[in-house]
């Protein structure tokens, strides 16, 4: 036992170390690209995390959690930026300079709005289940990206197709990071610095993760995912823990969008479109259904995939003399890579030993 202990905390220091070096050995290539494209591969991460909790541990499959990624998004653009200030007289007069709310404020109040909102749309839905929850959640989607477009008339809310610019950069203990920080006589870039802060947020979903999946509503959720009706008859409340997976969920879209529009500086109509919400729920499931380690190794698989595959698409198009572009080609290549992973790994690649029973018969 001492033995077991000892192992996992070495092998959590090892993780921890290579974590912290990791975006300064990207960094120091002399490119930022590479840094980037981790930040996003956190984000997806951490989105994941959410999905997991309504689909992984509840069995409710959800085409529209972009959405509430969409509502976290939008409330910190509008909170943190010049534009309600251009919209609206009366927010002119008394916020002459912008409202530019504090980060950790906006935060908050995205997590609770995201939350309320998948409670509004876990009610009408709580009696499907299947294809028909599958629907009814693409067509919620659907209808907040919809209304995200078009809201710039008559009043100017989200100025449309055009999305929202000069977002305001998280400031953190007085600095803003979207300016480099030297420090010892090391500069670490912008988003180095959004590094961090996005790994600060997903380690405390991970951590939030474990300690739902292992409390009581955790396993109730995954009685209601194992069998609705047995369930049932034991006495658990499904039209609440239903309610409490949905906005649980959602909670974690509205953080993972705020921290996306701070660290895009912008928000656009474009971003949240159904394909994002199908590529999480196959981050889900590639990684492995109610398993977080699986979950999070999926979404860092899908979002570095397209990158990795970059490089091979050019040499391809230059193969076929630019018929196919690289674009395509990348698209039709990461297509294939999830159909060889799942034909070898039905189960995703890293499954939880203790879900898909029905699969293993």
């Amino acid at each position: 036992m001492t033995n077991s202990k000892s192992a996992k905390l070495i092998a959590f220091a090892i993780a921890a170390i290579a974590l912290a070096v990791l975006p300064l050995l990207l960094q120091a290539t002399g490119s930022n690209s590479w840094v980037r494209i981790v930040d996003v591969a956190l984000l997806y991460v951490l989105l994941a995390l959410g999905l997991n909790i309504v689909v992984g541990h509840a069995g409710l499959l959800d085409l529209g959690f972009i959405a509430f990624f969409a509502v976290g998004s939008y409330m910190y653009s509008l909170l943190a930026s010049p534009h309600l200030t251009e919209t609206f007289e009366f927010i002119r007069v008394n916020f002459p300079n912008g409202l530019h709310m504090n980060f950790w404020i906006v935060m908050v109040m995205a997590g609770v709005l995201a939350a309320v909102t998948g409670l509004t749309l876990g009610f009408p839905v709580l009696k499907l289940r299947g294809d028909y929850l599958a629907i009814v959640t693409l067509g919620f989607g659907e209808i907040v990206r919809i209304f995200m477009l078009n809201l710039d008339r008559p009043i100017n809310l989200t100025n449309g197709p055009k999305g929202i610019s000069n977002v305001d950069a998280v400031k953190v203990f007085g600095h803003d990071m979207s300016q480099r920080l030297t420090v010892g006589g090391y500069t670490f870039e912008s988003v180095t610095l959004y590094y961090y802060l996005i790994l600060f947020f997903v380690v405390g979903a991970i951590v939030m993760s474990y300690r739902l999946q292992d409390s009581r509503i955790g396993r109730a959720w995954m009685a209601i995912r194992e069998d609705e009706i047995a369930a049932k008859a034991m006495g658990l409340n499904t039209r609440n823990l239903k309610l409490a997976a949905f906005g649980m969920s959602a909670s974690f879209g509205g953080v993972s969008g705020v921290l996306f529009a701070s660290f895009m500086r912008g928000v656009y109509p474009e971003s949240f479109i159904l394909m994002e919400s199908v590529m999480i729920i196959a981050m889900v499931v590639l990684g492995g259904l109610g398993h977080i380690p699986g979950v999070v190794l999926g979404a860092l698989v899908l979002a570095g995939l397209p990158e990795v595959l970059r490089h091979v698409a050019h040499p391809l198009t230059a193969m076929t003399d630019g018929r196919l572009g690289p674009e395509i080609l990348r698209q039709l290549l990461i297509a294939l890579a999830m159909i060889v992973i799942m034909l070898l790994r039905p189960r995703g690649l890293w499954p939880s030993p203790e879900h898909g029973k029905s699969l293993s018969k």
